[in-house]
């Protein structure tokens, strides 16, 4: 099915001379995950993954992903004729530097110029020009061949009241508009959805499990204009658009009036989430101000009615956690489970609780050395039995009307290896080293990783993902610009300094390929500790509150430093989350939160 494809896409190309076409993972918004109908990368490869490039020449095409693939690409790329490159690894070509070493002198590179942003955009030109070649960006050349493609979604809008947002629409973008003028910014070109959708204090279900809306906004000192399909918006929601001073116009509108903005005009955007047609239309005469989004910075620093909500959201998730992992550890071995049916009960579990509206990604159930996958996707044809012994990784999180939560929790299933006990015990180490950080205010995530990766390195052991990225509030579970990381990734933008409000995940791991998998993730708030002549102080608040498997555990590895977190963190899970357990669930948690 995929070379039929690979074929009938450069058929396409050859009619339009194009000598290379790039499809990347990307809806018009440069989002992280994407709706159904932007999957054309997965519709061109076969690769199901949440992140990769694919490139097409008339011989050859190959599919860039990160060190989280690398495992589930090679599978789903056999038979394909699609050329794995593992992005990172040493010798593997970039995708620019792949591009200019295949383009040949006067051809033509081919894309897609919504889904390509205007930063990758002028690099890719820039490729063509050293060739003397040219662009060819009008046409997206897969929705040619893809016959049954989805539509474009436009769910329903809702509004997020300000008793979970904590700050009124008018008062955020009033907010913007001040870093606008001291920019000297006429114009604000909003593309983020997840920025869009914290700004106007509206969700949607555009894209699964992330509760976008897919829209334009053009932000100027005396108007906002919101570019949004209008069978998303009921009455409710266009009074509260007008009470809020913004204008709606069609979603495609958006093409049209970038062209018409005024000569001369000062714009601020960012090239890295605003697409290259649009980039491109804008008027030559106007100036542009390059810079992250001013929302970026805004959101990922919570308020306080935001981090109390997310507290709470987190409760309601552990009592569905509790549940599970007593469910789990009372059954195994007695009634028949899968990773699919354990994922479904824990879903299950979670929509009980109050102010549950939808997981916050895909359940990630592996089991043995499933779990070594790292963004593994269980299907009917992989659905692994489980079995009393080994290893299940769940990493797992809902959206709650109060917040967003992420966690992953390995649990021993019966006997385990020595050397699973080990490296249990290893990341649990790592885990707790991170969240019991006191560092002064300046640090940003690279500063601290080293805490968690050390116990790591000491052995000649890594994982090969960032330790830790911000949350969204009841938006998209991967939110910059925080995040632990023991290197720059420039695409991620998640080297912040930590602001106190800030949510961070704590999650290292350790992946064996074809045996085990091994993750535990909590959620951080950062915190303003003691001022004192030596600076600011900050630690970490955490605030998942489930048992680190104490099956799996070996005492002996651990300092009485490392012993002593662990168990007042154990201590903290039974007293936020015991009076919502029966009794039985109860003296079960008392046990799993034992004092070791």
């Amino acid at each position: 099915m995929i070379p039929e494809r690979l074929q009938q896409l450069r058929e396409e190309m050859a009619k339009r001379n194009i000598a290379v076409y790039i499809v990347p993972t990307a809806d018009f918004h440069e989002s992280e995950y994407v709706g159904e109908h932007f999957k054309a990368r997965k519709f061109i490869t076969g690769f199901s993954g949440s992140a990769g490039t694919a490139v097409i020449t008339m011989k050859e095409a190959g599919l860039w992903t990160d060190g989280r693939y690398f495992v589930q690409a090679g599978e789903q790329l056999k038979g394909t004729t699609v050329k794995l490159f593992r992005v990172g690894e040493e010798g593997v070509p970039t995708v620019n530097e792949y591009v200019e070493q295949v383009l040949q002198e006067k051809e033509c590179i081919g894309f897609d110029g919504r889904v390509v942003n205007g930063a990758w955009g002028a690099q890719l030109k820039a490729i063509a020009d050293k060739k003397h070649g040219s662009l060819y960006v009008k046409e997206d050349l897969v929705d040619l061949i893809w016959k049954d493609r989805p539509q474009l979604s436009a769910e329903p809008v809702r509004i997020l009241e300000e008793k979970y947002s904590g700050k009124s629409t008018k008062d955020k973008i009033a907010d913007v508009r001040k870093v606008m003028e001291k920019k000297g910014a006429d114009l604000h070109l909003l593309t983020s959805l997840y920025d869009i959708a914290w700004l106007l204090n509206v969700r949607g279900n555009d894209i699964s499990y992330v509760p976008v809306v897919l829209s334009y906004l053009a932000l100027s000192r005396e108007k906002c204009i919101w570019f949004v399909q209008e069978s998303a918006l009921s009455e409710e929601v266009k009074e509260y658009l007008k009470e809020n001073q913004v204008e709606v116009q069609p979603y495609e509108a958006f093409y049209d009036y970038i062209p018409q903005i005024a000569d001369d005009s000062t714009i601020l955007m960012n090239a890295a989430t605003v697409n290259y047609r649009i980039c491109s239309s804008i008027p030559t005469s106007c100036t542009i101000l390059d810079e992250i989004e001013p929302t970026v910075l805004m959101k990922a620093i919570k308020n306080k009615v935001e981090v109390d909500n997310t507290r709470n959201a987190h409760v309601k998730d552990a009592v569905a956690m509790c549940k599970f992992m007593y469910w789990l550890k009372n059954n195994i071995g007695k009634i028949p489970m899968t990773e699919i049916s354990v994922s479904d009960y824990l879903a299950d579990l979670r929509a009980e609780q109050e102010g549950f509206l939808d997981l916050s990604f895909g359940t990630i159930s592996g089991y043995s050395e499933h779990g070594a996958i790292c963004h593994y996707s269980a299907t009917p044809e992989s659905d692994k039995e489980l079995k009393p012994e080994g290893l299940l990784l769940v990493d797992s999180g809902g959206h709650y009307k109060e917040g967003t939560t992420d966690i992953t929790r390995t649990f021993a299933l019966g006997p385990i290896t020595d050397e699973m006990r080990r490296d249990f015990t290893l990341i649990c180490r790592s885990n707790m080293n991170l969240a019991n950080a006191r560092f002064l205010y300046g640090c940003t995530g690279q500063n601290l990783d080293i805490l968690a990766r050390g116990p790591l390195w000491d052995l000649g052991l890594d994982f090969k993902h960032g330790t830790g990225h911000g949350v969204g509030y009841v938006l998209n579970v991967h939110e910059g610009p925080n995040g632990f990381r023991w290197r720059t990734v420039a695409e991620r933008n998640d080297s912040a300094v930590l602001e106190e409000g800030m949510i961070t995940t704590d999650e290292p791991g350790i992946y064996i390929e074809g045996k085990y998998g091994i993750r535990t993730e909590n959620e951080l708030v950062c915190r303003k500790g003691e001022k004192n002549e030596y600076g600011q102080f900050m630690y970490f608040e955490n605030i998942t509150y489930v048992p680190i498997d104490l099956d799996a555990i070996d005492p002996k590895q651990m300092t009485s430093v490392e012993k002593q977190r662990l168990n007042d963190y154990h201590a903290n899970v039974y007293r936020v989350v015991s009076p919502y357990l029966n009794e039985e669930e109860r003296e079960w948690l008392k046990v799993y939160t034992r004092a070791i």
